[in-house]
């Protein structure tokens, strides 16, 4: 959780995994305000009025919402439930994994095609103990994710 949500905490939070020029669609929470000023567009459903999703351009397709993110959080949640008290050191390869398999969207026997196909894909990159390494130097976990080391 975070202890201190003020735009100068959130801000290294949004801006170091965001590339600029993003469009974010969030709810109205007034931490947000200050995303245009910081290089990003910036849309917003307003959940107090029980809008969860706006279709602005009248194709019946609604092209803001939040429901995307919720969803992958509500599905993560349930997936790490079971695996009760995981340590800092290994989450990210605890969401890295989630997040492979929810964006395969495969299970079974097919997952397991996908996993191999990937392994495979990466395989044909620079070595792994390099990669790490050099991401190991630039980044640290954070209490919210991987962050920038300063």
């Amino acid at each position: 959780m975070l202890g201190n949500v003020q735009q100068v905490t959130i801000k290294p939070i949004i801006t170091a995994p965001v590339a600029p020029g993003t469009l974010v669609h969030t709810d109205e929470y007034s931490i947000y305000a200050r995303l245009p000023a910081w290089g990003y567009g910036h849309k917003t459903v307003c959940h107090a009025r029980s809008e969860y999703a706006r279709d602005e351009d009248g194709d019946g397709f609604c092209e803001v919402h939040v429901n995307t993110i919720e969803g992958f959080w509500s599905l993560l949640r349930s997936w790490l439930r079971p695996h009760r008290g995981i340590s800092q050191d290994k989450l990210p390869l605890y969401l890295g994994f989630f997040q492979f398999v929810h964006n395969a969207r495969r299970r079974g026997k097919a997952l397991l095609s996908a996993l191999i196909a990937g392994l495979v894909a990466c395989s044909r990159l620079p070595s792994f103990s390099d990669r790490s390494e050099s991401i190991g130097k630039d980044w640290k976990l954070g209490e919210y994710g991987r962050e920038p080391l300063p």
